[in-house]
């Protein structure tokens, strides 16, 4: 419970930081980020699921970069649910899918160290 605690707020943490990043990526306070953060992770786990089943042959074709297309629409669809979280077009979407995968990594890295 504690682990998950965490990675919320850390997700939270981050979505501010890509706000400040990248231009029409808006995140406009701790609430609004903590709110899409919970729930970028239920449709990760739901409907981000079912699509990356259904397109795992687009994936493979494009080395996973596929995979930052489902979940710069994800993001996309969370800011139509979340007063305070806009995202505004496909692009900033996109930037903010590839920064928020390389910045949680990075702090998954200095969570638990190097390989």
């Amino acid at each position: 419970m504690g682990q998950l605690l965490i990675r919320w707020i850390l997700t939270a943490f981050l979505l501010l930081a890509v706000s400040v990043l990248v231009p029409g990526f808006v995140v406009t306070g701790l609430g609004p980020a903590l709110l899409a953060a919970i729930l970028i992770g239920l449709v990760n786990a739901t409907l981000g699921l079912f699509l990356k089943i259904v397109t795992f042959p687009l994936t493979i074709l494009t080395f996973g970069v596929f995979l930052l297309v489902i979940n710069a629409l994800m993001l996309m669809f969370v800011s139509f649910l979340v007063p305070g979280f806009v995202v505004l077009g496909f692009g900033p979407a996109f930037l903010g899918a590839f920064l928020l995968a390389v910045l949680g990594m990075a702090l998954r890295a200095l969570r638990h160290g190097p390989l």
